[in-house]
């Protein structure tokens, strides 16, 4: 039942991120002009940057923080404080860094589903960033960005820039031809409340259903050894 409750969550979470920005183009221009919201691209919103280049084994479990961009899709979620895994100084200083509120963008991925999507980093930190990544400056909500980073409409406005083959990628140039909605910074942070509350319902392992899930899982261990 708590496996059912997740599934359905998940698709209300992406059915309201998706009712939040529009559906799909046409949706989107008449929700922008409707509620009187200037459509802008990725391009004149900020700057991208792309990282540079260290591999697994360079990564240590202490010394400077880095991102790689296989984290993107197995660890992080649309926001982060701290990372995974950490560079040793001498490599860290040919890095490239994010520093906070930047938005980390993946650039190559095993499908065009993955591509494109980004972490608010929000740590006060500086972070290295693995050359499969865009670093996105900008001066909006970094987590209103990430948010609209897993949408349906930003998907389909890039998809057809994906370079498809056992890896697929995506150039900054052809991400920052998709088109957000940009409207007050009061509307951004009452968008993003909307949606975190939804993404730690969904994804959070110390609050959510899936902290419930493995709760439950526990118990049902403890008993099963109890009984036998």
């Amino acid at each position: 039942e708590l496996t059912a409750e997740l599934t359905a969550r998940r698709k209300q979470y992406e059915y309201y991120r998706d009712e939040l920005f529009g559906r799909n183009y046409d949706e989107m221009i008449l929700k922008s002009k409707r509620d009187n919201v200037k459509l802008v691209s990725l391009h004149e919103l900020g700057k991208f940057t792309r990282g540079k280049r260290f591999v697994r084994k360079d990564m240590r479990e202490e010394g400077v923080p880095c991102i790689h961009y296989g984290d993107l899709y197995t660890h992080y979620g649309t926001s982060a404080r701290e990372t995974k895994w950490f560079l040793e100084k001498e490599l860290a200083q040919k890095m490239r860094f994010a520093e906070k509120n930047d938005v980390v963008i993946v650039q190559a991925g095993e499908n065009h589903e993955e591509i494109g999507i980004g972490v608010a980093w929000l740590g006060d930190e500086k972070v290295a960033i693995h050359d499969a990544c865009y670093i996105f400056k900008h001066c909006i909500n970094p987590k209103y960005i990430s948010h609209y980073l897993r949408t349906s409409i930003y998907n389909l406005q890039i998809r057809r820039y994906v370079s498809e083959g056992k890896i697929c990628s995506i150039s900054a140039e052809n991400i920052g031809k998709a088109l957000i909605p940009v409207p007050s910074l009061e509307e951004q942070e009452r968008i993003v409340a909307i949606l975190d509350r939804f993404d730690a319902l969904c994804n959070d392992l110390t609050s959510g259903i899936p902290a419930e899930i493995e709760a439950r899982q526990k118990q049902y261990e403890y008993y099963r050894d109890k009984l036998l």
